[in-house]
């Protein structure tokens, strides 16, 4: 199973992460969570997947962070924990 990528990412994909993470206002305590547990080096599958946080949701696929939700907006693909 893949890791997430957290070096080295394409610069649109990067673009689009960091614009989402603005228009959503994610909090900082919620970056926060999400460093933390990457800094675990989380294996995820090679398909779609999915990590809920308190007030943000993580949506991947393979090794790569594809987009931010807020709560209440539906994810697609296997959830992990």
């Amino acid at each position: 199973m893949p890791k997430i990528r957290r070096a080295k990412l394409p610069p649109a994909l990067l673009a689009h992460l960091l614009m989402r993470m603005r228009e959503r206002n994610i909090a900082h305590e919620q970056v926060v969570l999400l460093t933390r547990w990457l800094d675990t080096q989380p294996e995820v599958p090679d398909g779609r997947w999915f990590k809920k946080f308190s007030g943000l949701t993580v949506c991947g696929e393979g090794e790569l962070i594809k987009t931010f939700l807020q709560p209440g907006q539906a994810a697609t693909g296997e959830e992990l924990h």
